[in-house]
């Protein structure tokens, strides 16, 4: 019996399949290895692959059921969450497509398994994206040249409002480059050495020149069971930088949230700065410590001196991991970069998202640093593994070779071919991680599981109002004086300098504001 999905269907899933791939390729071809002295990266990625292979299906079926996909990514996009494009945007669809292409090599799964699976899950992924990219109105930053312009005007208007400026040499110039370091440090050592907790987006056109915003995601005590307690002062769960560059085009900002400037970026090139809070309950930015150059400046060392503590704290626990607890927090963190997903929708559950399903634990014995290594070069660089060739006519984008990363569903599933459904209900999970204790830092305080999904559930944010949640910036420019778009601009404003302003403020309007 032929599978249920039609034509079309299928070919709009291998159409996403082969998108995937070739960005991938690009990606992975154009970056840096990442490898690890303390962590076995490349062998806790391939865990993280299968293990997103198996249970993405189900916990994608279920996050869509209590909220769809593009709503989700309406909440995402005018906050700040793990959804950012590297997590959300890359790693959903390829995570689960190279576990997919790990068993199908090994022999364990055919191209024509798991049907249901993969059409649900990159129909799921399109329609965040969709969603999430609605301001560009592309579906990936390399759709848009490796530009990440998902903000709106209203959101950028606060920021370009907000933001202080400040000179080479002086003192919040100074604090704001010890905070970004050693942030970022905290930052990629708390994710087991990876880099889905630091993301970019833009650039967009200012009077400076051009506003890159950097965000810090999963900073406090949440998530991550080994932050419990380490990260007790540290009192908000996202911050963003809207950092204001002048004689510096950014002239790529990948789908890894990754960036590259022309000149190379200076720091004595950041000219205005600002400092919000934000989650997915705080319904939009909220301004930290911008009353003035000398309060911000305080703000950032204070922060600064929290993280350094914090880091400290982090590297003792670290170094009391056995290999398997290393191997698995770095798997988890991989798995759960798209966690968010159930946490704005209401259904987070802790022990889902950090506990390993009893097929992906089949495989530890194959994880030692050699096998890590090697069969992830194969997979997501060489690309020379048997099930990724093609046919010898076939010049693949990007490389030119008969190859491809990530396999298509075969049309035969239409007529008599055998297929499976699904790769089959999740298996009894367990993990050697600690389990989490503590409490969830956010926006609306230190709150325990219950409470937190309870938040997500009631959360009625300005934006998602039906009378607004379509109001884009195309109708704007046709509607600027409707009281709609001075409810939406208002909503925005709020606690920032443009407070009560409302549409029709244009951003020669702003620099006007800014004038001595």
């Amino acid at each position: 019996m032929p599978t249920e999905h039609s034509y079309a269907q299928l070919l709009e899933t291998n159409h996403l399949i082969r998108h995937a791939s070739d960005s991938s390729l690009w990606l992975c071809r154009s970056r840096t290895a990442q490898e690890s002295k303390l962590f076995p990266v490349p062998a806790y990625m391939i865990l993280s692959y299968l293990e997103c292979f198996y249970r993405y299906p189900d916990l994608i079926r279920r996050i869509d059921a209590a909220m769809p996909a593009e709503e989700i990514a309406d909440r995402a996009r005018e906050t700040t969450t793990s959804l950012q494009q590297a997590s959300l945007g890359w790693c959903l669809n390829n995570f689960f497509l190279l576990g997919r292409q790990l068993l199908i090599d090994m022999g364990m799964l055919r191209a024509t398994d798991a049907v249901d699976d993969i059409v649900d899950v990159m129909d799921f992924w399109k329609r965040f994206q969709l969603s999430y990219h609605r301001a560009d109105g592309h579906m990936t930053n390399g759709e848009m040249g490796n530009r990440a312009q998902i903000r709106s005007e209203r959101t950028l208007q606060v920021f370009d409002a907000d933001a202080i400026g400040m000179k080479p040499g002086d003192r919040l110039h100074t604090a704001l480059g010890q905070f970004n370091a050693t942030i970022s440090q905290y930052a990629f050592l708390a994710s087991c050495e990876c880099r889905l907790q630091i993301h970019h987006d833009g650039p967009y056109k200012t009077a400076d020149g051009e506003l890159l915003i950097r965000s810090y995601q999963a900073l406090a005590e949440g998530d991550f069971p080994w932050l419990d307690g380490v990260a007790s002062g540290i009192e908000y769960p996202n911050l963003v930088v809207p950092m204001f560059l002048e004689d510096t085009h950014v002239y790529l900002l990948d789908d890894w949230g990754s960036f590259e400037t022309q000149p190379a970026l200076d720091a004595d090139k950041v000219v205005r700065v600002g400092l919000y809070s934000s989650d997915y309950l705080s319904g939009g930015f909220i301004p930290v410590a911008m009353g003035s150059a000398a309060e911000l400046a305080d703000k950032l060392e204070e922060l600064r001196d929290q993280f350094q503590e914090a880091t400290t704290k982090l590297w003792r626990v670290f170094a009391g991991f056995s290999r398997e607890q290393m191997l698995d927090s770095g798997a988890l963190v991989y798995f759960a970069a798209v966690r968010d997903l159930a946490k704005i929708a209401g259904i987070y559950d802790q022990d889902e998202w950090w506990s390993i399903d009893q097929r992906t634990q089949r495989f530890k014995g194959l994880m030692n640093d050699e096998y890590g290594r090697d069969s992830l070069t194969e997979l997501i660089a060489l690309l020379t593994l048997p099930s990724q060739q093609d046919n010898d006519y076939v010049m693949g984008r990007h490389s030119d070779g008969a190859q491809h990363m990530e396999s298509r569903i075969p049309y035969s599933v239409l007529a008599d071919d055998d297929f499976t459904a699904t790769i089959g209900a999740p298996r009894e999970r367990w993990s050697s991680l600690t389990p989490k204790s503590g409490t969830w830092t956010t926006t609306q305080g230190r709150l325990t599981l219950e409470q937190l999904n309870a938040a997500a559930r009631g959360a009625k944010l300005p934006l998602e109002d039906p009378a607004l949640r379509y109001l884009d910036d195309v109708w704007i420019k046709w509607h600027a004086d409707d009281p709609r778009a001075d409810e939406l601009y208002r909503a925005v404003q709020q606690g920032s300098s443009l407070e009560g302003a409302g549409a029709g403020l244009r951003q020669a309007d702003l620099t006007a504001r800014r004038a001595p």
